[in-house]
């Protein structure tokens, strides 16, 4: 078992496949190269983080988890943050671990527009989800480990009524801590840096970690390694160049606010680079009850809707945040904002992800910074306004005596007869607190070179050896959850890679 982590001296390895990030995509393709008998070498520009030294704060969990602080931001007319992490693992380690397999009618819609996943292609996607569901021990949410805010919305939804369901987790008996959004120090959540990076270790592999990478080598046509410098990651001083070079492909799968910059600064020159950046921007709704709810007890996320996935384009679903992240959405300061938050332990926060049509760009900035360009269409904002209405009738129908919609220009609660105000909320984002996650594109997959970054095996067009295997690839949105299909579309590239 090989761990490299920051030096100061020169490192040179040569090995099969390099791969590029260890998050959903990165991690799955190493792990299915080094099961198929390949050497592999897996770069993480964060640290190695041992679950016991995971932060139990928001602000711990920033510091040492997330990527750039969780400064990073997406920008149009207005700046939304996005939510990514920079660790062994990536962003498996602070995320939910939701485990939704990739929609039908999205394949069906991929194959019409883009030739792109004939039917034995969407089947061997789906094998593959089915075995990643027992690899990773994907289980329902268990009743035990729900906690109030859940139960509540499942109960409100009922009432009001639309179809919803306890979600189904990479999560293996969970404690119900309500710890996801920093790392599960239970043990719990099968995130890849417990999972599939120590095997490819255990089989033979080498994992850098602070270690960013700079630059796809490339000889003409042809990628034969990644080179970069280590970072040490609390003064972020450099330190020693790596440079490993691959004798068969470089599969990049760096985040989609990294693998398009990455590509570009190496050289790969493809007209739509960077272009078809896609996203669930959303926002949520706290409900204030009467009797405790403490939606830090139990599963961060443990209920959601997907009734209105295709119409009008939103998901539903509970999301717990801790203390200081539910003052940063609470307006007023000092006193008032004391007095406001007296009320934290009898909230509930759920939130609606927007299917949204808007399409942006991820770009280098002039001092090699990543850049995102996105804005929200007329469209979007009405389904998020749709989607807020809904959620404030939920907590209404769950029980809640009023509710806090944290959009500039309205009262800051609402009771039961005020819902409408939200509905005709204004259509300018700048007056809500929106987040963009679950973000797709940047190197999108379509069959005509014209059309497409890569092609259906994430293979980049006119380049040889050279895979992109992360969310980069995904050219629309899925109206779900996103790390399912990250991980089948990664096994199926590295199959195709050991097949050829």
């Amino acid at each position: 078992m090989t761990h490299i982590a920051f030096r100061e001296d020169d490192l040179a390895l040569e090995v099969d496949y390099v791969v590029v990030g260890s998050g959903a995509g990165g991690a799955t393709a190493a792990n299915a190269l080094a099961r198929g008998g390949a050497t592999v070498a897996l770069i993480e520009a964060g640290p190695w983080r041992d679950p016991a030294d995971y932060p139990s704060s928001t602000y711990g969990a920033m510091r040492d988890l997330f990527d750039g602080w969780g400064v990073g931001i997406a920008k149009g007319r207005a700046l939304w943050p996005i939510v990514q992490a920079s660790c062994v693992g990536g962003t498996t380690v602070i995320n939910c671990a939701i485990c939704v397999r990739t929609p039908e009618d999205v394949l069906l819609g991929w194959e019409r527009d883009l030739g792109v996943g004939a039917k034995a292609w969407r089947e061997g996607l789906w094998k593959h989800q089915e075995a990643l569901e027992v690899e990773l021990c994907a289980e329902v949410v268990p009743a035990a480990s729900a906690g109030r805010s859940n139960l509540l919305a499942a109960k409100g939804a009922a009432a009001v009524p639309y179809d919803g369901h306890p979600m189904t987790r990479y999560v293996k008996g969970c404690a119900g801590s309500g710890q996801c959004l920093q790392g599960c120090k239970q043990l719990k959540k099968q995130s890849l840096n417990l999972q599939f990076v120590p095997e490819v270790m255990a089989l033979g592999g080498t994992v850098l970690s602070c270690a960013p990478a700079e630059r796809v080598l490339l000889e003409g046509r042809r990628a034969v390694g990644v080179t970069g410098r280590f970072r040490e990651p609390v003064t972020r001083r450099k330190g020693g160049r790596f440079t490993v070079r691959a004798r068969k492909a470089v599969v990049v799968a760096a985040s989609v606010t990294r693998t398009a910059p990455l590509l570009a600064a190496s050289g790969v020159k493809h007209p739509l680079l960077g272009a078809g950046f896609r996203a669930h921007p959303g926002t949520g709704v706290i409900g204030v009850y009467d009797e405790d709810v403490d939606m830090n007890v139990g599963a961060t996320q443990g209920w959601a809707s997907v009734q209105y996935r295709v119409e009008p384009g939103m998901k539903l679903e509970t999301l717990s945040i801790p203390p200081e992240m539910i003052a940063s959405r609470l307006a007023g300061a000092g006193a008032e904002l004391v007095a406001r938050m007296g009320d934290y332990r009898r909230m509930a926060m759920w939130v609606v992800a927007v299917r949204a049509e808007a399409v942006g760009r991820v770009k280098r900035g002039v001092f090699g910074e990543v850049s995102v360009d996105y804005g929200f269409a007329d469209a979007d904002m009405r389904r998020l306004r749709k989607g807020l209405a809904l959620l404030a009738r939920t907590h209404f129908a769950a029980g809640a005596r009023r509710v806090i919609p944290g959009i500039y220009g309205l009262p800051y609660d609402l009771g039961p007869d005020q819902v409408g105000l939200i509905e005709e909320g204004p259509l300018d984002p700048r007056a809500y607190i929106l987040i963009s996650s679950h973000l797709f594109g940047g190197a999108t997959m379509d069959r005509d070179p014209a059309r497409g970054v890569c092609d259906e095996y994430g293979r980049v067009h006119g380049y040889e050896g050279l895979v992109v295997a992360d969310a980069s690839v995904i050219p629309t949105t899925l109206g779900v959850n996103p790390q399912h299909t990250i991980m089948a579309l990664a096994r199926t590239f590295a199959g195709r890679l050991l097949d050829a």
